[in-house]
């Protein structure tokens, strides 16, 4: 019985210590997301302090109506140059912005990106080389969710501040479990480099859809 208590004693202490020599380690584990959210928030305070008018509007392309509508509110704020993230091709997207008078000078089109998380990571060189602190975001608004959580991730890191513009539409929002992968994969471009991007050729987001 006395040897029984003892070899449980025994356990209980050397578990203990076991715990203990790795209790710094699990506490640097679990810092970890919050010191990255610690430094985004604090950079995205200063970009949204130095740059509190937007400087350029970003348009991440997908749907057709997305051009139609970032061109009337290109109108609305005509000081400002367009960055088309992809979607529609140049001799589709070229016309319905002539059509509502903007100036070619003022469009710059990009097709690096292959998804939401590539639309952001794809621009920040050229966002940095013009200086742009602050940017509308312009998305469908059952996309908005997905794209705010990752350029908060990525734009944010990168001190680039950006005010949500949400297009109507009667579609219901994304399912979570897309926001929630895709921020997973601008954390790893954060600490990588690397988007994740290849994973697209072995499942896509059309198919997880139709799990909900």
């Amino acid at each position: 019985m006395w040897t029984d208590k003892s070899f449980i004693r025994g356990q209980m202490i050397f578990t203990y210590k076991k715990l203990k020599k790795y209790h710094f380690l699990f506490l640097i584990i679990a810092a970890i997301p919050l010191w990255v959210y610690s430094i985004i928030i604090f950079r995205l305070s200063v970009a949204y302090y130095q740059a509190p008018r937007p400087q350029a509007i970003l348009m991440l392309g997908g749907s057709p109506t997305r051009p139609k509508f970032t061109a009337q509110f290109a109108q609305r704020h005509s000081s400002l140059d367009i960055w088309v993230s992809s979607g529609l091709p140049p001799e589709q997207v070229r016309p319905i912005f002539r059509e509502a008078n903007i100036s070619k000078n003022r469009i710059h089109l990009n097709y690096e990106a292959v998804d939401t998380v590539t639309n952001f990571t794809t621009l920040i060189d050229n966002f940095k080389r013009h200086e742009i602190r602050h940017v509308y975001l312009i998305t469908s608004d059952f996309h908005m969710p997905r794209a705010k959580a990752i350029a908060t991730i990525v734009l944010g890191n990168q001190g680039i501040a950006f005010t949500p513009v949400a297009i109507p539409t009667k579609r219901p929002t994304e399912a979570w479990l897309f926001t929630l992968l895709d921020s997973g994969r601008a954390l790893l471009w954060l600490f990588t480099g690397y988007t994740g991007a290849g994973l697209n050729a072995y499942f896509s987001y059309d198919q997880l859809e139709n799990l909900f």
